[in-house]
């Protein structure tokens, strides 16, 4: 593996410009995987006192 960090910074540069193009709902979705990424991770740890619960977002509904 070589540490180029031109080519890295670069790649990271695209990355982002890949996300920023991304349409609303998408993002919110990724949002949401890290969010349920986190509470899988946190699943060995004890569960604090306060523990806030919501029902997933459903994105691109049209409201009636």
């Amino acid at each position: 593996m070589t540490f180029d960090i031109a080519r890295i910074l670069e790649s990271k540069r695209q990355h982002r410009r890949a996300l920023a193009a991304l349409p609303i709902e998408e993002k919110l979705r990724l949002l949401d995987d890290l969010r349920q990424r986190t509470l899988d991770l946190r699943g060995s740890q004890p569960a604090s006192s306060f523990i806030l619960r919501e029902e997933p977002a459903v994105y691109g509904a049209k409201k009636p």
